[in-house]
């Protein structure tokens, strides 16, 4: 690096810490990136902290120092080397430290004399901590440094995150475990051989057994015979996997035995899960009264973990806003101004943008930020079904509504939804969705019970609603609602200047999870990059850096140029060249190659001809595509793609 004599080269330190971190998680992540950072950089301290929330003191996660792990301590801000760092700038200090920051008496304990720090600044441009080394000899060479540690900074940043969903996650966990003992209804969980696993508190009441007696003993000692002959067909359907719905109704007219053998009546629900590949039944015992409340608020919670552990995955894979284009710029801008309100947020864009990492941004920067962001993709769901997803359905409400559903809207209250994909909701769902918008209530399908929601709205398109609008697809009342706050996300033809961020983070996530050691991307590489005009817009980015790290077997990305054929064009020539979209099928093709749409029908063509026009399921063109198959079909449709008679013979 320069900064000593004995420090590795740039793309060595690289490597080294990339090697040294890239299978950790957690405490032992933070511990193994200061102590590889300090040896590639070769100093004598590393560290990586975390802000508190009043941002006035910041706590170490891991500390190295003269090769060791040392204690991790908390100090105020004020007045050392680090305080413009957590104010989010970068800072270098090349020598004379302690003469700089006299305040700052821990600086003598560790003879420092030169210091160089860059925040950890998250999604919605907040600095929650920051990572720094300290050496006890001048540090000129700083700049080289910062640019090691940014690239691990947002690593690091994200571990944090990560770290405080786990906390959130197990914080919502504790509550569940909470509600089941607390709960007023017997609920008790068994495994297969119907061996007890759980019995709550409730269940020691109306049983008069302690769980310590229960836990381990067979079911079959507190049930009935009748009780016992109604389960066991319920429980053998799951076994042989006849049975796929989570949650069975158990007849009624049962009865249960308590310790002292007297019989008394019962009216049961029974579910199952699967955890750790062993099959788990729970049993809830209540009159009908008790059994909604308690049904409702076990399933929301435990629907709230599932989106608690989808946000965990989300974060772990470092999923984050990458640019610095004027335009991405601009979007972000609105995205800070409407993110503090509670405003309705319409997000447009084409395919492949962003548009739920930007959804995600709104929901981050809003008071909402501690309750779910529940998503529904309103085209991933069956016309027929989407108002149960959305609102929730009664018991008997329709065939197959076995038992009382709790829908995506009530699951969000007080927090935020992100409807993806919002001009595929059927009109029928749209007026309902509609009412909701302005009531704040909702009702379930088949119920008449009048159910209060608090929940902040955010949409995602990428139709052109007016014309939707227009050709009656779209209710235009809910157009208005719904675009309370337009939020443009620029494709990456407009954002070129962010071509080069977007590859070089790709190409280092994907290397890592891969086992690639590549360590730059060529010229000629990004200048193809840089000429390709992308229709598919980042996630075809990084699905073309994907497949390239695959087939890159030196140090060195490989793009075939072949992988790229067509050069970007201007969005004024490709406006022009759209207003006469020629009519292609898999036997001829446009008769300007150069123009976006062509660029687009091509790859659609290349991609239906290699899964021989297989659109649906794991191998079809809209898998690889990564988009959803009536999607596909639309653009199919609107760019003049069809199946010739020779493809089909």
């Amino acid at each position: 690096m320069g900064i000593t004599r004995n420090a590795l080269t740039e793309d060595a330190a690289l490597r080294a810490i990339v090697e040294g971190v890239e299978a950790e998680t957690g405490e032992r992540f933070f511990a193994s990136l200061v102590r590889h950072l300090a040896a590639a950089l070769a100093v004598q301290y590393s560290f990586v902290s975390e802000l508190s929330a009043d941002r006035k003191r910041f706590r170490t996660l891991a500390v190295w120092g003269r090769g060791t792990f040392l204690d991790n301590f908390e100090i105020p801000v004020a007045g050392t080397p680090c305080e413009s760092v957590l104010c989010g700038e970068m800072s270098h200090h090349g020598a004379n430290l302690q003469a700089l920051f006299p305040e700052d008496k821990g600086l003598a304990d560790w003879n420092a004399e030169s210091y160089c720090g860059v925040p950890l600044i998250d999604s919605k441009g907040v600095v929650v901590g920051h990572l720094a080394i300290i050496h006890d000899e001048p540090m000129p060479d700083g700049p080289r440094g910062i640019a090691i540690m940014r690239i691990f900074a947002a690593r690091a940043r994200a571990e944090i995150e990560r770290k405080r969903a786990e906390d959130a996650l197990r914080a919502s966990e504790t509550k569940l475990s909470r509600v089941i003992d607390s709960a007023m209804d017997a609920i008790v969980t068994f495994d297969a051989h119907r061996r007890i696993e759980l019995w709550n508190g409730a269940a020691e009441k109306i049983f008069g057994v302690l769980a310590r007696d229960a836990v381990g003993q067979p079911l079959d000692r507190f049930v009935t015979v009748g009780f016992r002959k109604a389960l066991e067909p319920l429980v053998q359907g799951v076994e042989r996997g006849s049975s796929s719905s989570p949650f069975l109704w158990a007849p009624g007219g049962l009865a249960a035995r308590r310790s002292d053998g007297g019989e008394f009546p019962v009216e049961a629900t029974l579910s199952h899960v699967v955890v750790v590949g062993k099959t788990l039944f729970t049993l809830i015992l209540r009159d009908i009264d008790e059994r909604r409340r308690s049904e409702e608020e076990l399933s929301r919670l435990y629907r709230q973990n599932e989106y608690l552990q989808e946000e965990i995955r989300g974060v772990h894979n470092f999923e984050e806003i990458i640019g610095r284009s004027r335009a991405l710029s601009e979007t972000m801008r609105k995205v800070q101004l409407v993110a503090a309100t509670d405003s309705s947020v319409l997000i447009l864009g084409e395919t492949g943008t962003g548009k739920e990492l930007i959804a995600r941004a709104v929901h981050s920067g809003s008071k909402r930020k501690d309750k779910p962001l529940i998503k529904v993709n309103c085209a991933a769901i069956p016309s027929g079904l989407i108002e149960s997803e959305l609102f929730g359905h009664e018991k008997g409400a329709f065939t197959g509504a076995t038992e009382r559903r709790i829908g995506r809207f009530q699951l969000a209250h007080r927090g935020s939804i992100f409807l993806d994909e919002i001009g595929e909701l059927p009109l029928g769902a749209q007026s309902k969705l509609l009412r909701v918008l302005q009531e704040r209530a909702l009702e379930r399908v088949g119920g008449s019970e009048t159910i209060e929601v608090d929940v902040r709205v955010i949409v995602a398109t990428n139709r052109d609603l007016s014309a939707a609008i227009e050709e009656g697809s779209f209710r235009q009342d809910l157009f208005y609602r719904l675009n309370v706050f337009p939020v443009t996300v620029p494709p990456l033809r407009e954002r070129i200047e962010d071509i080069p961020l977007l590859a070089n983070y790709f190409v280092a996530r994907y290397a890592a999870k891969i086992g690639r050691k590549i360590t730059r991307v060529p010229a000629p590489a990004m200048e193809r990059l840089l000429a390709y005009a992308w229709p598919g817009n980042v996630r075809e980015l990084e699905n073309v850096i994907e497949r390239a790290v695959i087939l890159s077997t030196g140090p060195d990305l490989e793009i075939a140029p072949e992988t790229l054929a067509a050069p970007h064009v201007s969005t004024e020539r490709r406006v022009r060249d759209e207003a006469a979209p020629p009519q292609i099928d898999s036997a001829g093709s446009s008769a300007d190659g150069e123009t976006l749409e062509s660029v687009e029908r091509s790859h659609i063509l290349s991609v239906l001809e290699q899964t021989g026009w297989r659109i649906d399921g794991s191998d079809g063109a809209a898998r690889i595509l990564d988009l959803n198959p009536s999607t596909l079909r639309s653009r199919m449709k609107k760019l003049g793609i069809r199946r010739s008679t020779r493809d089909r013979s």
